[in-house]
Protein backbone atom coordinates (compact mmCIF):
# COMPACT_ATOMS: atom_id res chain seq x y z
CA UNK A 1 0.00 0.00 0.00
CA UNK A 2 1.50 3.64 -1.03
CA UNK A 3 0.78 6.34 1.31
CA UNK A 4 0.47 10.08 0.42
CA UNK A 5 -0.30 12.79 2.20
CA UNK A 6 -4.04 14.06 2.09
CA UNK A 7 -4.77 17.03 -0.74
CA UNK A 8 -7.05 17.94 -2.99
CA UNK A 9 -6.22 19.42 -6.53
CA UNK A 10 -8.82 20.67 -9.51
CA UNK A 11 -9.25 21.15 -12.75
CA UNK A 12 -11.38 23.32 -15.16
CA UNK A 13 -12.34 21.87 -18.55
CA UNK A 14 -13.37 24.85 -20.72
CA UNK A 15 -14.46 23.37 -23.43
CA UNK A 16 -16.54 24.68 -27.21
CA UNK A 17 -19.94 23.34 -25.53
CA UNK A 18 -19.43 23.38 -21.91
CA UNK A 19 -17.11 23.99 -18.92
CA UNK A 20 -16.86 21.66 -16.01
CA UNK A 21 -14.91 22.29 -12.79
CA UNK A 22 -13.59 18.92 -10.98
CA UNK A 23 -12.05 18.41 -7.48
CA UNK A 24 -10.52 15.64 -7.13
CA UNK A 25 -9.95 14.01 -3.11
CA UNK A 26 -6.09 12.61 -2.31
CA UNK A 27 -3.84 11.21 -4.32
CA UNK A 28 -5.14 7.63 -5.60
CA UNK A 29 -5.21 4.96 -8.73
CA UNK A 30 -8.51 5.76 -9.56
CA UNK A 31 -9.33 9.54 -9.74
CA UNK A 32 -12.07 10.58 -6.90
CA UNK A 33 -14.20 13.50 -7.49
CA UNK A 34 -15.58 14.97 -4.73
CA UNK A 35 -17.17 18.32 -6.50
CA UNK A 36 -17.59 17.76 -10.20
CA UNK A 37 -20.47 20.88 -11.71
CA UNK A 38 -20.88 21.65 -15.57
CA UNK A 39 -21.84 24.87 -16.58
CA UNK A 40 -23.80 24.57 -20.65
CA UNK A 41 -21.87 28.15 -22.41
CA UNK A 42 -22.03 26.93 -26.55
CA UNK A 43 -18.51 29.34 -26.56
CA UNK A 44 -17.93 27.55 -29.78
CA UNK A 45 -21.44 28.58 -31.30
CA UNK A 46 -20.88 30.40 -34.31
CA UNK A 47 -17.48 29.88 -34.40
CA UNK A 48 -17.15 28.40 -37.92
CA UNK A 49 -18.79 31.19 -39.73
CA UNK A 50 -17.30 34.33 -37.03
CA UNK A 51 -13.65 32.75 -36.27
CA UNK A 52 -14.55 34.03 -33.10
CA UNK A 53 -16.31 33.08 -29.78
CA UNK A 54 -19.76 33.33 -29.11
CA UNK A 55 -20.69 36.56 -26.80
CA UNK A 56 -23.10 35.45 -24.70
CA UNK A 57 -20.86 32.53 -23.63
CA UNK A 58 -18.12 34.66 -23.11
CA UNK A 59 -20.50 36.31 -20.67
CA UNK A 60 -21.55 33.40 -18.76
CA UNK A 61 -17.98 32.15 -18.71
CA UNK A 62 -16.87 34.84 -16.94
CA UNK A 63 -19.83 34.52 -13.92
CA UNK A 64 -19.22 31.05 -14.28
CA UNK A 65 -15.15 30.83 -13.64
CA UNK A 66 -15.69 33.09 -10.54
CA UNK A 67 -18.07 30.79 -8.97
CA UNK A 68 -15.37 27.65 -9.86
CA UNK A 69 -12.57 30.03 -8.69
CA UNK A 70 -14.08 30.37 -5.39
CA UNK A 71 -15.45 27.14 -4.90
CA UNK A 72 -11.43 25.78 -5.47
CA UNK A 73 -9.95 28.50 -3.35
CA UNK A 74 -12.88 27.19 -0.43
CA UNK A 75 -11.81 23.83 -1.20
CA UNK A 76 -7.80 24.35 -0.66
CA UNK A 77 -7.48 22.83 -4.07
CA UNK A 78 -3.84 22.62 -4.99
CA UNK A 79 -2.85 22.17 -7.79
CA UNK A 80 -5.55 24.22 -9.49
CA UNK A 81 -5.90 24.54 -13.21
CA UNK A 82 -7.56 25.65 -16.35
CA UNK A 83 -7.55 23.87 -19.83
CA UNK A 84 -9.01 25.29 -22.49
CA UNK A 85 -9.64 23.89 -25.48
CA UNK A 86 -10.86 24.30 -29.12
CA UNK A 87 -12.95 26.84 -29.23
CA UNK A 88 -10.39 29.24 -27.71
CA UNK A 89 -7.50 27.74 -29.35
CA UNK A 90 -9.20 28.25 -32.81
CA UNK A 91 -11.04 31.79 -32.41
CA UNK A 92 -9.31 35.32 -33.14
CA UNK A 93 -10.58 36.30 -29.70
CA UNK A 94 -9.02 33.89 -27.80
CA UNK A 95 -6.13 35.45 -26.62
CA UNK A 96 -8.01 38.09 -25.83
CA UNK A 97 -10.70 35.72 -23.69
CA UNK A 98 -7.47 34.32 -21.61
CA UNK A 99 -6.56 37.53 -20.77
CA UNK A 100 -9.81 38.68 -19.31
CA UNK A 101 -9.89 35.61 -17.10
CA UNK A 102 -5.97 35.72 -15.96
CA UNK A 103 -7.14 39.74 -14.89
CA UNK A 104 -10.05 37.98 -12.94
CA UNK A 105 -8.17 34.83 -11.55
CA UNK A 106 -4.05 36.18 -10.95
CA UNK A 107 -2.33 33.34 -10.36
CA UNK A 108 -4.19 30.84 -11.69
CA UNK A 109 -2.36 28.67 -14.26
CA UNK A 110 -4.55 28.94 -17.53
CA UNK A 111 -3.33 26.37 -19.86
CA UNK A 112 -4.99 26.72 -24.08
CA UNK A 113 -4.00 23.02 -25.36
CA UNK A 114 -2.94 21.97 -29.13
CA UNK A 115 -4.77 19.52 -30.26
CA UNK A 116 -2.06 16.96 -30.06
CA UNK A 117 -1.33 17.97 -26.19
CA UNK A 118 -6.09 17.58 -25.74
CA UNK A 119 -5.73 14.20 -27.34
CA UNK A 120 -2.89 13.16 -25.26
CA UNK A 121 -4.86 14.15 -22.00
CA UNK A 122 -8.05 12.17 -23.55
CA UNK A 123 -5.68 8.91 -24.03
CA UNK A 124 -4.41 9.13 -20.63
CA UNK A 125 -7.88 9.08 -19.01
CA UNK A 126 -8.91 6.52 -20.94
CA UNK A 127 -5.72 4.42 -20.01
CA UNK A 128 -6.59 5.13 -16.69
CA UNK A 129 -8.86 2.21 -16.17
CA UNK A 130 -8.18 0.44 -19.33
CA UNK A 131 -4.41 0.17 -19.14
CA UNK A 132 -4.04 -2.13 -21.82
CA UNK A 133 -6.37 -0.56 -24.29
CA UNK A 134 -6.04 -1.59 -27.63
CA UNK A 135 -7.43 0.12 -30.53
CA UNK A 136 -8.58 3.44 -31.34
CA UNK A 137 -9.87 6.34 -28.74
CA UNK A 138 -12.56 8.81 -30.08
CA UNK A 139 -13.18 11.87 -27.72
CA UNK A 140 -15.68 14.33 -29.26
CA UNK A 141 -16.40 17.93 -27.91
CA UNK A 142 -17.84 21.21 -28.88
CA UNK A 143 -15.02 21.95 -31.63
CA UNK A 144 -13.29 19.32 -32.25
CA UNK A 145 -13.15 15.18 -32.46
CA UNK A 146 -9.79 13.75 -31.56
CA UNK A 147 -8.52 10.28 -32.44
CA UNK A 148 -5.57 8.23 -30.52
CA UNK A 149 -4.23 4.93 -31.67
CA UNK A 150 -3.43 2.81 -28.77
CA UNK A 151 -1.61 -0.61 -28.65
CA UNK A 152 -1.37 -2.31 -25.94
CA UNK A 153 -1.84 0.75 -23.69
CA UNK A 154 0.85 2.83 -25.60
CA UNK A 155 0.01 5.99 -27.40
CA UNK A 156 0.88 6.15 -30.81
CA UNK A 157 -0.57 8.40 -33.77
CA UNK A 158 -3.31 11.40 -33.07
CA UNK A 159 -4.72 14.00 -34.84
CA UNK A 160 -7.86 16.64 -34.22
CA UNK A 161 -10.79 17.07 -36.44
CA UNK A 162 -13.07 19.80 -36.76
CA UNK A 163 -15.93 17.17 -36.05
CA UNK A 164 -17.09 18.84 -32.33
CA UNK A 165 -21.01 18.44 -31.94
CA UNK A 166 -21.23 22.69 -32.62
CA UNK A 167 -19.03 22.98 -35.54
CA UNK A 168 -20.29 20.01 -37.46
CA UNK A 169 -23.89 21.32 -36.94
CA UNK A 170 -22.22 24.76 -38.17
CA UNK A 171 -20.71 23.67 -40.94
CA UNK A 172 -23.71 21.10 -42.24
CA UNK A 173 -25.69 23.86 -41.70
CA UNK A 174 -27.97 21.87 -39.45
CA UNK A 175 -28.25 19.25 -42.18
CA UNK A 176 -27.60 15.89 -41.31
CA UNK A 177 -26.99 14.52 -44.68
CA UNK A 178 -24.30 17.44 -45.23
CA UNK A 179 -23.14 16.53 -41.75
CA UNK A 180 -22.83 12.49 -43.12
CA UNK A 181 -20.65 13.82 -46.42
CA UNK A 182 -18.46 16.43 -44.18
CA UNK A 183 -17.43 13.57 -41.71
CA UNK A 184 -16.93 11.24 -44.13
CA UNK A 185 -14.50 13.49 -46.07
CA UNK A 186 -13.04 14.71 -43.06
CA UNK A 187 -12.20 10.98 -41.55
CA UNK A 188 -11.13 9.52 -44.81
CA UNK A 189 -8.08 11.81 -44.81
CA UNK A 190 -6.81 9.64 -41.42
CA UNK A 191 -4.61 7.48 -43.15
CA UNK A 192 -3.38 5.39 -40.28
CA UNK A 193 -6.99 4.56 -38.96
CA UNK A 194 -6.77 1.25 -41.25
CA UNK A 195 -4.52 0.18 -38.60
CA UNK A 196 -7.09 0.23 -36.08
CA UNK A 197 -9.84 -1.47 -38.30
CA UNK A 198 -11.26 -4.74 -36.45
CA UNK A 199 -10.12 -3.02 -33.23
CA UNK A 200 -12.30 -1.93 -30.31
CA UNK A 201 -13.49 1.72 -30.41
CA UNK A 202 -13.41 4.03 -26.80
CA UNK A 203 -15.41 6.24 -27.14
CA UNK A 204 -14.91 9.92 -24.82
CA UNK A 205 -17.07 13.08 -24.51
CA UNK A 206 -20.43 14.43 -23.11
CA UNK A 207 -22.35 13.62 -26.65
CA UNK A 208 -20.98 10.13 -26.90
CA UNK A 209 -21.99 9.67 -23.23
CA UNK A 210 -25.32 11.45 -23.75
CA UNK A 211 -25.69 8.63 -26.73
CA UNK A 212 -25.04 5.56 -23.60
CA UNK A 213 -27.41 7.37 -21.73
CA UNK A 214 -30.47 6.94 -24.03
CA UNK A 215 -29.57 3.45 -25.20
CA UNK A 216 -29.38 2.18 -21.43
CA UNK A 217 -32.72 4.09 -20.93
CA UNK A 218 -33.98 2.66 -23.92
CA UNK A 219 -32.89 -1.03 -23.76
CA UNK A 220 -34.06 -0.84 -20.06
CA UNK A 221 -30.31 -2.40 -19.35
CA UNK A 222 -29.73 -3.22 -16.12
CA UNK A 223 -27.02 -1.34 -14.90
CA UNK A 224 -27.26 3.22 -15.07
CA UNK A 225 -23.58 3.36 -15.19
CA UNK A 226 -21.86 4.98 -18.67
CA UNK A 227 -18.68 4.36 -17.93
CA UNK A 228 -17.20 0.96 -19.38
CA UNK A 229 -20.69 0.68 -20.68
CA UNK A 230 -19.69 -1.78 -24.00
CA UNK A 231 -21.57 -2.45 -27.58
CA UNK A 232 -21.11 -4.68 -29.74
CA UNK A 233 -20.43 -3.10 -33.60
CA UNK A 234 -24.13 -3.82 -34.59
CA UNK A 235 -25.48 -2.89 -31.51
CA UNK A 236 -23.79 0.61 -31.74
CA UNK A 237 -24.92 0.78 -35.44
CA UNK A 238 -28.26 0.44 -34.79
CA UNK A 239 -27.87 3.09 -31.24
CA UNK A 240 -27.06 5.50 -34.49
CA UNK A 241 -29.80 5.09 -36.67
CA UNK A 242 -32.13 5.01 -33.87
CA UNK A 243 -31.11 8.63 -32.82
CA UNK A 244 -30.67 9.83 -35.95
CA UNK A 245 -34.17 8.96 -37.53
CA UNK A 246 -35.97 9.61 -33.67
CA UNK A 247 -37.94 12.58 -33.64
CA UNK A 248 -36.50 15.07 -30.83
CA UNK A 249 -39.47 14.58 -28.86
CA UNK A 250 -39.50 11.56 -28.86
CA UNK A 251 -36.16 11.34 -27.15
CA UNK A 252 -37.00 13.84 -24.91
CA UNK A 253 -39.87 11.13 -23.28
CA UNK A 254 -36.93 8.89 -22.74
CA UNK A 255 -36.59 8.40 -18.93
CA UNK A 256 -33.47 10.61 -17.89
CA UNK A 257 -33.04 12.10 -21.55
CA UNK A 258 -29.86 14.54 -21.38
CA UNK A 259 -31.96 17.19 -22.52
CA UNK A 260 -28.91 19.44 -23.03
CA UNK A 261 -27.70 17.27 -24.84
CA UNK A 262 -30.44 16.12 -27.52
CA UNK A 263 -29.52 18.93 -29.82
CA UNK A 264 -25.93 17.66 -30.19
CA UNK A 265 -26.72 13.71 -30.31
CA UNK A 266 -27.85 13.56 -33.59
CA UNK A 267 -24.33 15.04 -34.63
CA UNK A 268 -22.74 12.56 -32.32
CA UNK A 269 -24.56 10.08 -33.79
CA UNK A 270 -23.06 11.26 -37.59
CA UNK A 271 -19.89 11.36 -36.08
CA UNK A 272 -19.88 7.75 -34.75
CA UNK A 273 -21.66 6.04 -37.24
CA UNK A 274 -18.82 7.27 -40.02
CA UNK A 275 -16.28 5.80 -37.32
CA UNK A 276 -18.05 2.12 -37.43
CA UNK A 277 -18.11 2.54 -41.14
CA UNK A 278 -14.73 3.01 -41.94
CA UNK A 279 -13.27 0.47 -38.43
CA UNK A 280 -15.78 -2.20 -38.15
CA UNK A 281 -14.75 -2.37 -34.46
CA UNK A 282 -14.75 -5.29 -32.64
CA UNK A 283 -16.77 -3.42 -29.73
CA UNK A 284 -17.78 0.00 -28.75
CA UNK A 285 -16.72 1.22 -25.29
CA UNK A 286 -18.26 4.11 -23.40
CA UNK A 287 -15.13 5.45 -21.61
CA UNK A 288 -16.25 8.68 -18.52
CA UNK A 289 -12.64 9.40 -17.97
CA UNK A 290 -11.23 11.60 -20.72
CA UNK A 291 -9.07 15.30 -20.38
CA UNK A 292 -9.57 15.94 -17.11
CA UNK A 293 -8.62 12.51 -15.52
CA UNK A 294 -5.87 12.07 -17.99
CA UNK A 295 -4.92 15.43 -16.80
CA UNK A 296 -5.04 14.01 -12.73
CA UNK A 297 -3.08 10.74 -13.87
CA UNK A 298 -0.37 12.71 -15.05
CA UNK A 299 -0.38 16.04 -13.40
CA UNK A 300 -1.45 14.55 -9.63
CA UNK A 301 -1.05 11.11 -9.94
CA UNK A 302 1.54 9.95 -11.92
CA UNK A 303 3.48 8.22 -8.67
CA UNK A 304 0.82 5.55 -8.46
CA UNK A 305 0.05 5.12 -12.11
CA UNK A 306 1.67 1.85 -12.62
CA UNK A 307 -0.75 0.18 -10.17
CA UNK A 308 -3.51 -1.84 -11.40
CA UNK A 309 -6.99 -0.04 -11.42
CA UNK A 310 -8.71 -3.15 -10.35
CA UNK A 311 -6.65 -4.57 -7.69
CA UNK A 312 -6.20 -0.70 -6.02
CA UNK A 313 -10.09 0.35 -5.89
CA UNK A 314 -10.45 -3.46 -4.22
CA UNK A 315 -7.39 -2.58 -1.82
CA UNK A 316 -8.57 0.68 -0.64
CA UNK A 317 -11.94 -0.55 0.18
CA UNK A 318 -10.62 -3.15 1.89
CA UNK A 319 -8.48 -1.15 4.14
CA UNK A 320 -11.10 1.14 4.85
CA UNK A 321 -14.47 -1.49 5.43
CA UNK A 322 -12.85 -4.39 6.37
CA UNK A 323 -11.13 -5.89 9.28
CA UNK A 324 -7.85 -6.98 8.16
CA UNK A 325 -5.70 -6.02 4.96
CA UNK A 326 -3.84 -9.41 4.88
CA UNK A 327 -6.21 -11.98 5.19
CA UNK A 328 -7.07 -11.19 1.79
CA UNK A 329 -3.82 -12.86 0.26
CA UNK A 330 -4.20 -15.87 2.34
CA UNK A 331 -7.97 -16.12 1.13
CA UNK A 332 -6.45 -15.96 -2.69
CA UNK A 333 -4.60 -19.45 -1.84
CA UNK A 334 -7.08 -21.16 0.19
CA UNK A 335 -9.68 -20.91 -2.56
CA UNK A 336 -7.23 -21.21 -5.68
CA UNK A 337 -7.31 -25.16 -5.51
CA UNK A 338 -11.22 -25.10 -6.53
CA UNK A 339 -10.27 -22.87 -9.68
CA UNK A 340 -7.22 -24.29 -11.59
CA UNK A 341 -8.68 -23.84 -14.76
CA UNK A 342 -8.62 -19.86 -14.86
CA UNK A 343 -7.81 -17.19 -17.10
CA UNK A 344 -5.80 -14.08 -16.37
CA UNK A 345 -9.04 -12.29 -16.20
CA UNK A 346 -11.07 -14.45 -13.97
CA UNK A 347 -7.56 -14.03 -11.66
CA UNK A 348 -7.95 -11.19 -11.41
CA UNK A 349 -11.34 -11.06 -10.11
CA UNK A 350 -11.05 -13.55 -7.81
CA UNK A 351 -8.07 -11.68 -6.41
CA UNK A 352 -10.27 -8.33 -6.37
CA UNK A 353 -13.53 -10.61 -4.64
CA UNK A 354 -11.31 -12.00 -2.09
CA UNK A 355 -9.94 -8.46 -1.29
CA UNK A 356 -13.64 -6.97 -0.90
CA UNK A 357 -14.87 -10.06 0.78
CA UNK A 358 -15.21 -8.63 4.56
CA UNK A 359 -16.23 -5.38 3.31
CA UNK A 360 -19.77 -5.93 4.67
CA UNK A 361 -18.31 -6.79 8.18
CA UNK A 362 -20.54 -3.78 9.89
CA UNK A 363 -23.57 -3.41 7.65
CA UNK A 364 -26.52 -4.49 9.47
CA UNK A 365 -26.77 -8.03 9.04
CA UNK A 366 -29.95 -8.85 7.84
CA UNK A 367 -28.68 -6.33 4.70
CA UNK A 368 -25.37 -7.05 4.79
CA UNK A 369 -25.83 -9.70 1.84
CA UNK A 370 -27.95 -6.37 -0.77
CA UNK A 371 -25.93 -4.02 0.76
CA UNK A 372 -22.62 -4.88 -0.40
CA UNK A 373 -23.90 -6.49 -3.29
CA UNK A 374 -25.06 -2.72 -4.02
CA UNK A 375 -21.91 -1.58 -2.69
CA UNK A 376 -19.87 -3.58 -5.26
CA UNK A 377 -22.07 -3.09 -8.31
CA UNK A 378 -22.32 0.70 -8.01
CA UNK A 379 -18.99 1.22 -6.96
CA UNK A 380 -16.83 4.11 -7.59
CA UNK A 381 -14.03 2.87 -9.29
CA UNK A 382 -12.18 2.77 -12.94
CA UNK A 383 -11.02 -0.77 -12.98
CA UNK A 384 -14.29 -2.89 -13.35
CA UNK A 385 -16.19 -3.05 -16.04
CA UNK A 386 -19.96 -3.97 -15.95
CA UNK A 387 -19.38 -7.81 -16.24
CA UNK A 388 -16.66 -7.12 -13.51
CA UNK A 389 -18.81 -5.31 -11.34
CA UNK A 390 -21.76 -8.38 -12.02
CA UNK A 391 -19.44 -11.02 -10.68
CA UNK A 392 -18.02 -9.30 -7.81
CA UNK A 393 -21.01 -8.13 -6.45
CA UNK A 394 -22.97 -11.66 -6.90
CA UNK A 395 -19.70 -13.51 -5.37
CA UNK A 396 -19.42 -11.28 -2.31
CA UNK A 397 -23.62 -11.47 -2.38
CA UNK A 398 -23.48 -15.47 -1.89
CA UNK A 399 -20.05 -15.27 0.31
CA UNK A 400 -23.00 -12.80 2.66
CA UNK A 401 -25.75 -15.71 2.45
CA UNK A 402 -27.96 -14.22 -0.20
CA UNK A 403 -30.76 -16.53 -1.45
CA UNK A 404 -30.18 -16.35 -5.50
CA UNK A 405 -33.87 -15.96 -6.17
CA UNK A 406 -33.32 -12.63 -4.54
CA UNK A 407 -34.81 -9.33 -6.66
CA UNK A 408 -31.63 -7.68 -6.39
CA UNK A 409 -29.47 -10.46 -7.93
CA UNK A 410 -31.31 -9.51 -11.34
CA UNK A 411 -28.13 -7.22 -12.71
CA UNK A 412 -26.03 -10.21 -12.48
CA UNK A 413 -28.52 -12.69 -13.82
CA UNK A 414 -28.65 -10.09 -17.09
CA UNK A 415 -25.18 -9.57 -17.40
CA UNK A 416 -23.35 -12.95 -16.69
CA UNK A 417 -23.29 -15.24 -19.16
CA UNK A 418 -24.27 -18.86 -17.25
CA UNK A 419 -20.66 -20.24 -16.69
CA UNK A 420 -19.47 -16.55 -15.06
CA UNK A 421 -22.37 -16.98 -12.56
CA UNK A 422 -21.92 -20.81 -12.03
CA UNK A 423 -18.19 -19.10 -10.79
CA UNK A 424 -19.26 -16.23 -9.15
CA UNK A 425 -21.83 -18.78 -7.25
CA UNK A 426 -18.53 -21.41 -6.43
CA UNK A 427 -16.26 -18.72 -5.00
CA UNK A 428 -18.71 -17.17 -2.89
CA UNK A 429 -19.61 -20.39 -1.29
CA UNK A 430 -16.20 -21.34 -0.56
CA UNK A 431 -15.64 -17.64 0.72
CA UNK A 432 -18.73 -18.05 3.17
CA UNK A 433 -16.87 -21.48 4.04
CA UNK A 434 -13.43 -19.97 4.98
CA UNK A 435 -15.19 -17.33 6.79
CA UNK A 436 -17.04 -19.73 8.82
CA UNK A 437 -13.76 -21.81 9.31
CA UNK A 438 -11.56 -18.73 10.78
CA UNK A 439 -14.42 -16.33 11.67
CA UNK A 440 -11.97 -13.64 9.96
CA UNK A 441 -8.60 -14.37 11.61
CA UNK A 442 -5.93 -15.81 9.55
CA UNK A 443 -4.61 -17.75 12.66
CA UNK A 444 -7.82 -20.43 12.23
CA UNK A 445 -7.52 -20.60 8.68
CA UNK A 446 -4.08 -22.05 8.91
CA UNK A 447 -3.52 -25.84 8.36
CA UNK A 448 -6.68 -25.94 6.70
CA UNK A 449 -7.17 -26.21 2.74
CA UNK A 450 -9.94 -27.17 0.49
CA UNK A 451 -9.57 -29.47 -2.24
CA UNK A 452 -12.12 -31.13 -5.24
CA UNK A 453 -11.17 -34.29 -6.97
CA UNK A 454 -13.12 -36.29 -9.30
CA UNK A 455 -15.21 -38.05 -6.32
CA UNK A 456 -15.45 -35.22 -3.29
CA UNK A 457 -15.31 -31.87 -1.94
CA UNK A 458 -12.71 -32.08 1.10
CA UNK A 459 -12.10 -29.80 3.61
CA UNK A 460 -8.53 -30.72 5.24
CA UNK A 461 -7.80 -29.71 8.65
CA UNK A 462 -3.85 -30.22 9.70
CA UNK A 463 -3.75 -32.10 13.03
CA UNK A 464 -5.02 -30.18 15.89
CA UNK A 465 -7.34 -28.20 13.95
CA UNK A 466 -10.51 -30.12 14.70
CA UNK A 467 -11.26 -26.99 17.03
CA UNK A 468 -13.39 -25.65 13.38
CA UNK A 469 -15.17 -28.42 13.09
CA UNK A 470 -19.10 -27.39 13.96
CA UNK A 471 -22.42 -27.39 12.07
CA UNK A 472 -22.36 -24.29 10.42
CA UNK A 473 -18.75 -25.62 8.82
CA UNK A 474 -20.23 -28.74 7.69
CA UNK A 475 -23.42 -27.54 6.39
CA UNK A 476 -21.67 -24.72 4.29
CA UNK A 477 -19.80 -27.67 3.15
CA UNK A 478 -21.87 -29.37 1.71
CA UNK A 479 -23.77 -26.34 -0.23
CA UNK A 480 -20.61 -25.47 -1.43
CA UNK A 481 -20.30 -29.49 -2.95
CA UNK A 482 -23.80 -29.49 -4.29
CA UNK A 483 -22.62 -26.71 -6.57
CA UNK A 484 -20.36 -29.27 -8.19
CA UNK A 485 -22.79 -32.10 -7.78
CA UNK A 486 -20.13 -34.10 -5.60
CA UNK A 487 -20.50 -35.33 -1.84
CA UNK A 488 -18.90 -33.15 0.86
CA UNK A 489 -16.02 -34.87 3.58
CA UNK A 490 -14.07 -33.53 6.13
CA UNK A 491 -10.93 -35.22 6.61
CA UNK A 492 -8.51 -34.23 9.98
CA UNK A 493 -5.21 -35.78 10.01
CA UNK A 494 -3.66 -38.23 12.48
CA UNK A 495 -7.46 -39.09 12.99
CA UNK A 496 -9.19 -42.51 11.89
Amino acid sequence: MIRVPHRRSAVVDLGSNSVRLVVFDGISRNPIPIFNEKAVLRLGRGLNATGRLNEEGVGLAMQVMDRFHAIARGMDADPFEILATAAVRDATNGPEFVAALRARMPGVPIRVLSGEEEADYSATGVLCGLPEADGLVADIGGGSLELIRLSAGRKLDACTLRLGVIRLNDRAEGDLQKARTIADADIAQVGWLDDVVGRPLYLVGGAFRALARLQIARTNYPLNIVHLFTLSGEGARDMTDWVVNTPRRTLERVPGAPRKRLEDVPFAAIVLRRLLRRLQPSSVVFCVDGLREGWYMRRVAASVAALDPQEAVAREMCRRLGRSETLPDQLMNWTAPLFGDESTPQRRLRRAACLLSDIGSYDHPEYRAEQTYLRVLRMQGVGFDHQARAFVALTLAVRYEAELGHDFLQPSRLLLTAEDFQRALVLGLVLRLAYTVCGGTEELLDGTWIKRSAGEVTLHLAQGRGVVRGESVRRRLDRLAEAFALPARIEEAGTA
